[in-house]
């Protein structure tokens, strides 16, 4: 048995291990969507940390990004550090906690609900959450089938059967209690793992000069300032990815699970630090696919015509340039990356269900022992149906997630961003954001505009709709 399937399978069990540990702490709701609301300030970093990045970062933004962009891409990174990051942490983090227990809610939808008057809004909330987070979990898993492809030579259904199942019964198990005594430990193996990957690719590249002169040398434009595609492109990247944290629930649920304002303060800046060291090498590395790929030497990388497959470029570039005693590491890496990232969309979609709608409007009196046992039946149904979107690759990574990330953004970052700071904003202005931010952005996709512009502009839309529509709606309603 080779060194990769022995890794894979002690990886496999240790997994497996926490959820079953897990499991028998789970009694209540609470503690499987939750981890009782009591995570401290490390195991909340990481897990925040550890759901932002994936298979989607180190396989479909490195990989596109990098080749377009060159080292400009890296500011993306450092904009996922500052503002996805610390700026989420910094200004949101406390006014989250805080009004998670003094209203006694545990999704945004239920917020929504509480904040606004509106019931119409928790529905619609729970809507947009299921649906547009199908095809984010999709991306996930064909950015890991690519990298099994790459690595085991096995086929990319193959390999998104097992990792549906796997993924399935990983969440069945212990829910946030599970994931949260493993994100740790991800997030350790993911450090230790770009600090490799690295050292590698500059060793193989001769060092940071010869990887800028190589990429001046290809195309200036790819050490510029801005790379390729030019500014626009670049912000609209930028933007969508570091913004929508502000609103996306899968990151907002950890400052409901989190313990008191002290770990607060202290999982902010051991995230930041994370998320910088991940985000910057990883776009950097993403930019050496112009030095080390080309259609003569990875064919699998590459169209009849030369044009480049964009998700395919990381795993045959790291395949490329790390030893195959070490791939291991890669594999792990973005396993760990993904794992976590997979567990907080399941949660949440499956909340969705189950909290918002169920709970919310078919059974108010559901016992808590129920909802736990439909939260794991909906965990195994959102794996399938996430499965079945990834079994027909509708789209590039990068795409896919700018819908997904997009369309969630431009519905709540108005209502949920402008509901906490501000006591003006009245229902009006809530449900003209999330659906005036949500229209735009499906809009200018169906138009044309890539995925991350449509979401930016829609996102800009929702922040603005819902002070100006509140505004004009007291100022008409006091005449």
């Amino acid at each position: 048995m080779s060194l990769k399937i022995i890794a894979l399978v002690i990886y496999a069990l240790t997994i497996i291990v926490f959820g079953l540990l897990s499991m028998k702490k789970t009694k209540s709701f609470s503690d499987f969507f939750l981890g009782g609301g009591n995570v401290g300030a490390w195991a909340s970093a990481f897990t925040y940390g550890t759901a932002y990045f994936s298979a989607v970062l180190f396989i479909g933004f490195a990989g596109k990004i990098g080749w377009s962009f060159g080292l400009s891409g890296m500011f993306i990174g450092l904009g996922n550090a500052i503002v996805g990051v610390f700026l989420v942490w910094y200004l949101l983090g406390a006014k989250i906690k805080k009004m998670s227990v003094e209203m006694n809610v545990s999704t945004m939808a239920e917020y929504l609900e509480l904040r606004y008057g509106s019931r119409f809004l928790r529905l619609f909330s729970s809507l947009v959450i299921f649906v547009f987070f199908i095809p984010y979990t999709a991306a996930v898993f064909m950015g890991l089938c690519y990298l099994f492809e790459t690595n085991f030579e096995t086929s990319y259904i193959v390999a998104l059967i097992f990792m549906g199942f796997f993924t399935a019964l990983y969440m069945t198990l212990g829910g946030y209690k599970a994931m949260t005594m493993v994100d740790i430990f991800f997030g350790m193996i993911m450090l230790f793992g770009v600090f490799v990957l690295i050292w590698f690719t500059l060793k193989g590249a001769g060092g940071l000069h010869e990887v800028v002169f190589s990429l001046d040398k290809i195309d200036p434009r790819l050490v510029k300032t801005v790379g390729p595609p030019g500014f626009w492109q670049l912000f609209a990247l930028l933007f969508l990815t570091s913004a929508a944290p502000f609103a996306m629930p899968q990151l907002v649920q950890k400052f409901y699970a989190i313990k008191d304002n002290k770990a607060i303060h202290i999982g902010m800046f051991v995230s930041t630090l994370f998320a910088l060291i991940i985000g910057v090498t990883v776009y950097f590395i993403g930019s050496t696919t112009r030095i080390f790929l080309t259609p003569e030497n990875a064919p699998k990388a590459f169209t009849v015509d030369g044009k480049p497959l964009f998700d395919v470029l990381m795993p045959e570039l790291l395949l490329r340039i790390l030893p195959d005693s070490l791939s291991i590491i890669l594999l792990l890496v973005i396993l760990s990356a993904s794992m976590s990232t997979l567990a907080a969309l399941v949660l949440i979609s499956s909340s969705s269900v189950v909290k918002d709608f169920y709970n919310g409007f078919i059974n108010k009196s559901a016992s808590d022992a129920k909802l736990t046992c439909y939260m794991r039946i909906m965990s195994a149904i959102f794996v399938f149906l996430s499965v079945v979107l990834a079994w027909f690759r509708p789209d590039s990574i990068v795409s896919i997630l700018g819908v997904s990330w997009g369309g969630v953004g431009s519905f709540f970052i108005g209502p949920f961003v402008w509901g906490l700071y501000s006591k003006f904003a009245n229902i009006y202005g809530a449900v003209a954001s999330g659906l005036g931010g949500l229209l735009t952005c499906v809009f200018l996709y169906m138009w044309g505009l890539s995925s991350p512009e449509a979401g930016t502009i829609g996102m800009l839309v929702s922040l603005a709709l819902n002070p100006l529509v509140s505004l004009v709606q007291t100022k008409l309603f006091r005449k």
